[in-house]
Order: C-alpha cells, then structure tokens, then sequence
C-alpha cells in the first residue's frame, strides 16, 4: 500500500518533448484577439477628427483664394492696415492771367546743395548741423512778345521781305521738381536734436530749398540757353512768315 501511494506522489521526469511548465510560465498571456483599451480608440478617433478638420480649412481657404484670383469674389483688405486721411482744404483760384510769351528753350539741371551749420570749439556730435541736399529743376528760355512795340515789324509794300526786331530772350525762375529732389542725409548734434523736441522749425529746410534756386538759376545763365532761345524763335519766325508770303526774313534782337 505504501508502494503505491509513492507511485502516485512521484512524478515524470521532463522530457524534450514535453518539458516542464513552470508556475511562471502558467501565466495568463495575453490574447490579441481581445478589444483595444478605450483611451487608444479615442486617442485615434480625436487625431483622424483633427486631421479632416485642418484639410476641411484648408480646402476652404484654397477655394477663396481661387475666387479672389478670378475676381468672383471682393477683395478682403487688412483691418489694420495704416489709413491716410487728407484734410487739405480746396484750391482757390486768386487770379487768372493771359501770357504773350514764347518758350524757345528748356534745360534740365541737378545740383547738390552740402550746408553746415557749427560752431567753433564745439564739437560736432553736440552742435552740428548738416543737410545733404539733391535738387532736381528745370529753367525756361522765353521771348515776351508783349514788348513789341510800334515798328518792331516793317513790311515791304510787296510783302516780299520783312524784318522783325524782338526783345531778348529771359530766363525764367527755376521750378525744383519735388519728384526728383530729395534729402541724402542729415546730420544733427545732440542739443540741436534736443532743441527740435521743444521748438522745431518748419521753415528750416526753406533756406535749402531757397539755395538750391539760386544755384539752378546761375547754372542756367552760364549756359548756351539765350542763344539756343534766339536761334528756336528765328526758325519759328521764319516758318510762319514764309507760310505768309514772304521771301527775305530778318530777325533781329534788341536788350528790354
């Protein structure tokens, strides 16, 4: 009996082909085949919503631009962009004038106007003013016709020869062009941009301006532009007076 009862109690050796299971081993492995844990399914359910939600605007976004581009739609302008607003008043007329002069000549100057303004024993970078100045204008050449007196023009009885006697050619004031005159630089001392921040000057770049005139307006008296004036008018004389009839033409100049 005793025999028996340690047959039952004693147990197989492990074999190759069936080794043994250890109490390790004999625990529970997972099943694949089991549902995914709630929090991964909402995880790919937000991500997937996102994604169609950024290609749903986008797409929307694309649309309005193809729109706006074959003018289906009107033009949406920035809310923040800077708005310029003019308050100037309107122009008043003060007089009108009738004008008897010819422009024979017009010359195109550029000139640049380089002012200082220190003061001795003072160190630039305190007192200093300096404008680098470009101007750009333009100067007329003309023949006032309203200065032609009696006998400026003798007339053959044949209508064959003529003379005409006219005044000199003038020059006009210079007329700066805003579009092609411009400041390069400006430099200015510490006090003076002290001094700007309690009492600027409006009128400070007037003297610039009124500098450049002058400057323009030498330029063009020393140059050829009475005589190209002198020589214009003849042609333009002589073309007319032809179309009239007559043969022998005579232009002639005399001082205002």
């Amino acid at each position: 009996m005793a025999e028996s009862t340690e047959a039952e109690v004693r147990r197989d050796p492990p074999t190759a082909e069936y080794p043994e299971v250890s109490e390790r081993q004999t625990e529970r492995i997972p099943d694949r085949s089991e549902p995914a844990p709630a929090t991964s399914v909402s995880s790919n359910r937000f991500l997937r919503g996102l994604f169609w939600v950024i290609a749903s605007i986008g797409l929307v976004m694309a649309m309005i631009v193809g729109a706006q581009s074959v003018g289906w739609l009107p033009e949406f302008k920035n809310p923040f962009a800077t708005q310029r607003e003019d308050r100037s008043q309107p122009p008043l007329l003060n007089s009108i004038q009738d004008l008897s002069r010819y422009v024979a000549a017009e010359g195109n100057f550029q000139v640049i106007i380089d002012v200082q303004e220190n003061q001795k024993y003072v160190p630039d970078f305190l007192v200093n003013d300096r404008v680098l100045f470009v101007a750009a204008g333009t100067v007329e050449a003309y023949v006032d016709f309203s200065n032609i007196g009696e006998g400026a023009i003798k007339a053959s009885e044949d209508r064959r020869t003529v003379e005409v006697t006219l005044p000199e050619p003038q020059l006009g004031k210079p007329n700066l062009d805003p579009e092609n005159s411009r400041v390069f630089s400006q430099q200015r001392g510490l006090l003076n941009r002290i001094k700007d921040a309690f009492s600027n000057d409006p009128n400070r770049m007037a003297e610039v301006y009124k500098l450049a005139e002058e400057r323009i307006s030498e330029a063009a008296k020393a140059s050829t532009m009475g005589e190209r004036a002198k020589e214009n008018t003849k042609k333009m004389l002589e073309g007319l007076l032809r179309s009239l009839g007559y043969q022998v033409i005579t232009i002639a100049y005399k001082a205002p």
